[in-house]
């Protein structure tokens, strides 16, 4: 299988975790995030690691002032892509919530870098109040899967959908 950069996207709570541990089991992956390295400064400055609507914004704040400063997030995600690149991992998730930062890292990738949003369950929270999380919709992804199966049947259908759109990218 030829390698495949992934950005996956969703509001808080979707599963795009819980639905990229799954992938892991069927394919050798790579998870990051745009944020993480905003959660390390957060943490080691007093942040407690809670998701609370709060620091969701607090992080969200963090990221943008990043962006606008150093591009921190997108330097992060870039040295990733290289270790990627000379890995022996077949998928990379890269978890990126703005849609203008979901654009500027396709455009530094290049070909094999897709778009997937994951739509949570009905009724699941779709507003956290900050400008990164309640923009999640407003991106033309290539891909979207609805994750509203049980528990005991998410990974089957998921790893069904991931065969099929790995399939149609080639």
């Amino acid at each position: 299988m030829k390698k495949k950069v992934i950005v996956i996207n969703g509001s808080g709570g979707a599963g795009k975790d819980t639905l990229c541990e799954m992938a892991g089991k069927h394919y050798k992956i790579m998870n990051v995030s745009s944020i993480d390295p905003i959660k390390k400064i957060a943490k080691d400055n007093g942040w407690n690691g809670d998701k609370s609507e709060k620091s969701r914004k607090f992080l969200a704040d963090l990221k943008t002032l990043f962006v606008e400063f150093n591009d921190l997030p997108l330097k992060y995600l870039l040295e990733k892509y290289d270790v990627f690149k000379n890995g022996d991992e077949e998928i990379m998730f890269v978890h990126i919530r703005e849609p203008r930062e979901i654009a500027k890292f396709k455009a530094e990738i290049g070909e094999n870098c897709y778009t997937l949003l994951i739509r949570g369950r009905v009724g699941a929270r779709t507003a956290w109040n900050n400008e990164s999380d309640d923009a999640v919709e407003k991106y033309d992804y290539d891909f979207y899967y609805e994750n509203c199966k049980p528990l005991e049947d998410a990974e089957e259908d998921f790893i069904q959908f991931m065969r099929e759109t790995i399939r149609k990218i080639g």
